[in-house]
């Protein structure tokens, strides 16, 4: 166990409908490297993980949207699956929960689907990242240079493509968010 997240907090942004292993394997990875998370969701109460396209498990909410404030946090995490960020990006407050992590410099880890709440933020544009395939069309036209790669970090914000890669998003989100505030 590495304590390289020492003292940090990471706020990890979910609505029902995530997949559950984009939640919680980096979850328990940041937390063996010392790093508090919580679960902030749309949903005031609980939220329920997916197995693909299985219902999996539920989970408690730490923070509602409404009371969440990035300002409480050192980075952000974004698990995907497809109901989830599609709830997320059509929620005003979490779309700008996301948003204000960029305007501030903070890393952003975002995986599978969940780059559709960063094109919602703006946040995508210019930068070269990775998604699940179905994604190429939708980042592109936001003006994306999409890639197909295990991970990429491109300033601060660190994508992948799917569960497989997992290993290789957590390792590369320790270490962006190992470190201070990025540069805009």
């Amino acid at each position: 166990m590495t304590q390289e997240l020492n003292n940090k907090k990471i706020a990890i942004l979910v609505a029902d409908g995530f997949e559950q292993v984009e939640m919680t394997k980096p979850k328990h990875a940041f937390e063996d490297a010392g790093a508090q998370t919580h679960i902030i969701s749309i949903n005031n109460d609980r939220v329920q993980g997916w197995n693909h396209f299985d219902k999996a498990d539920f989970f408690s909410v730490d923070v509602s949207i409404d009371k969440a404030s990035s300002a409480d946090y050192d980075a952000l995490l974004l698990p995907g699956g497809v109901a989830n960020p599609d709830q997320l990006r059509t929620n005003d407050k979490a779309v700008q929960f996301v948003k204000s992590f960029f305007d501030a410099g903070k890393p952003v880890a975002a995986i599978c689907h969940a780059l559709w709440t960063l094109i919602e933020a703006k946040a995508v544009s210019g930068r070269t990242l990775t998604s699940w395939s179905s994604l190429k069309t939708d980042l592109e036209n936001a003006g994306a240079n999409w890639v197909d790669r295990e991970v990429v970090e491109d300033n601060g914000l660190v994508t992948s493509r799917n569960p497989d890669d997992i290993p290789a998003f957590n390792a590369k989100a320790i270490e962006l968010f190992a470190k201070e505030l990025v540069t805009k």
